[in-house]
């Protein structure tokens, strides 16, 4: 609803900056010589940037809340944040672990969460430092957020670059999953907008401080999204040995000890560091948590040529279903129809960075370019934001699927484009009529109004479970169900040990078993129905109270499980059910390429 309403909005703007160009001039005209005035303070419009990001979201508190987790990779992220937050690297494996397999988390030979462990850092950060990891999530998006102002103070004129930093803060750090959800996004993208800032302020000043920042931004993307962060990468690494080796002697030797040593020394540490990691998880230094998770459940690879593994076994219904319906459907379509794909991954693009209204200055800017206008006719600095741009979504068109934090690392480049095209326009004045001008303003006045309305009335919000549908307005789906039952659990007396029974049509995409880092201790612990198998998981909690729980059912019963002694059967104390409560599936794009 909020996309119709978004594209009136839109039209309704650009046919009023058309006919009326200088409507409202006088009061646009008093904001921007005060907004000029900031943004010529470089590091307070930084500052000010990432400020009002978390300031921004925890005023939405009253309409967002604080979100729960629900698709399988917020879980696996949980995990490893516990993990961090207990002062380990891995946990080991469970002695009941097959009653606990769950989606992107590895039992053996430890148990720990599939993904690289950036996310999940910051995610324990946020739990250790202010209790909830949530914290992690508005501090890296906020990071990220200032991070991008920086960037484009590298790129575009200061006001250009305040300005992107604070659409960035309207459009990714209020209404979206990335501020709203565990999956992750902002970590990924803070590392695109380091390593980009940094390029060409190295290239002006070869200060450490800067190499450092560009160092910490490779790191960030390798332990966070490594695959498309590579495709970022590599036309900065390019574009940087071109620049140090381009040089005489003398100079050469300057860069090399200034820039490329301390960069291939950082380089070394975060390899080492990363094979230290992969070594206490897998148990190998060269093999990553998550290939030792594709290797046990995924029957195929994440690009379409890759052939299927047919001798994959499953210990649990739902996880067979998964990884060999939803998984290979994916796979299936990605090989009969690859051009629908590649269309919506564009759609999804679209979607979620853009949309209607910040699609204006690129069309608009279509009209202002002169006829014939070549690549070689932009400057020097739009060209090679056009590169990364191409690289990028080169590499996110070659896998099966794609969902917007995919594209995380190259967010900063988005916003480069963005605001070198409402440059471009904002000199247009066709008869002489600020037309122009007039469409930045409008392109600015439809994002603030569409950041209100949600605000103003939530139902506008869309907790989308369909991906390619995922918006800058969409904060993600919820367990509602699973946590009523977990919040009337941890109000009940004793430890508690809950069996998840499904329907033969459950849908695998929602589902309840995801555990803490040390299971044993756990308040409430989740395990699989096994059937006969279920005794022993009983006899090795034998001082907890055991339930079983239906989430197929509407609503989920929860009831004690049927075995003599039990203290379920004797509790006095109901287990409640949210009010007006939904069943939210959490759709993904995939089996765990995240």
């Amino acid at each position: 609803m909020l996309l119709v309403i978004e594209c009136i909005l839109v039209v309704i703007a650009v046919c009023l900056a058309i006919a009326f160009p200088r409507l409202g001039d006088r009061g646009f005209s008093f904001f921007e010589r005060h907004f000029a005035r900031l943004a010529s303070r470089r590091l307070l419009s930084v500052v000010a940037v990432g400020l009002s990001a978390v300031v921004l979201r925890v005023a939405l508190l009253p309409v967002l809340g604080i979100p729960e987790p629900a698709g399988h990779d917020e879980f696996s992220y949980l995990l490893a944040a516990d993990t961090f937050a207990h002062r380990r690297l891995a946990n080991p494996t469970h002695p009941m672990g097959t009653h606990f397999e769950t989606f992107h988390v590895n039992q053996e030979p430890t148990y720990v969460s599939m993904y690289f462990p950036a996310q999940g850092l910051v995610l324990a950060l946020g739990k250790v430092i202010f209790g909830h990891p949530i914290w992690g999530v508005w501090l890296s998006t906020a990071l990220m957020c200032a991070a991008i102002c920086w960037m484009l103070q590298g790129w575009v004129a200061p006001h250009w670059a305040l300005l992107g930093g604070l659409l960035a803060v309207v459009r990714l750090g209020t209404f979206s999953y990335w501020m709203n959800s565990y999956w992750g996004g902002s970590v990924a993208a803070l590392g695109g907008a380091l390593v980009l800032g940094a390029l060409p302020r190295i290239k002006q000043s070869q200060r450490l401080n800067d190499v450092l920042l560009m160092g910490l931004g490779f790191a960030l993307l390798a332990n966070s999204r490594p695959y498309e962060g590579l495709f970022l990468s590599i036309p900065v690494v390019v574009a940087l040995l071109f620049w140090v080796f381009n040089k005489d002697r003398a100079e050469l030797r300057e860069r090399f000890v200034r820039v490329f040593v301390p960069l291939t020394v950082l380089f070394l540490i975060t390899i080492a560091l990363m094979g230290y990691y992969f070594w206490r998880t897998t148990g190998d230094p060269l093999r990553t948590p998550y290939s030792i998770n594709s290797a046990t459940y995924r029957p195929v690879g994440v690009f379409p040529w890759e052939k299927v593994n047919s001798e994959i076994s499953y210990h649990h219904k739902a996880m067979h279903d998964y990884y060999t319906g939803w998984v290979m459907d994916q796979y299936r379509f990605s090989r009969t129809h690859p051009l629908i794909l590649l269309v919506l991954k564009a759609f999804m693009t679209w979607d979620f960075f853009l949309g209607p209204a910040l699609t204006i200055p690129f069309l608009a800017a279509c009209f202002v370019l002169p006829y014939g206008t070549s690549f070689r006719d932009f400057s020097p600095g739009t060209q090679f934001l056009l590169l990364v741009f191409g690289a990028v979504m080169i590499g996110v068109a070659l896998p099966s699927c794609l969902e917007p934090h995919y594209l995380a690392p190259s967010t900063c480049v988005f916003y480069g484009l963005l605001l070198v095209a409402m440059r471009c326009v904002w000199g247009w004045r066709p008869q002489d009529r600020p037309v122009g001008v007039a469409l930045v303003r409008a392109v600015l006045c439809v994002a603030l109004v569409t950041l209100i309305l949600p605000a103003l009335v939530p139902s506008l919000q869309v907790r989308n479970t369909i991906p390619e549908l995922m918006t800058w307005c969409s904060p993600g789906s919820e367990h509602t169900f699973r946590k009523g039952i977990l919040d009337s659990l941890f109000t009940a007396p004793g430890q508690h040990l809950v069996i998840v029974r499904y329907t033969p049509d459950h849908d695998a995409r929602n589902d309840w078993v995801f555990n803490d880092a040390d299971i044993d201790h756990s308040k409430v612990v989740w395990a699989r129905d096994m059937a006969d198998k279920n005794q022993e998981l009983i006899h090795y909690f034998s001082a907890r109270t055991v339930w079983i729980v239906e989430p197929d059912k509407l609503p989920p019963a929860l009831s004690p499980y049927p075995i003599p002694g039990n203290a379920a059967t004797q509790t006095s104390k109901p287990v409640a059910q949210p009010e007006n409560a939904s069943v939210l599936a959490p759709l993904e794009a995939d089996g765990g390429h995240r």
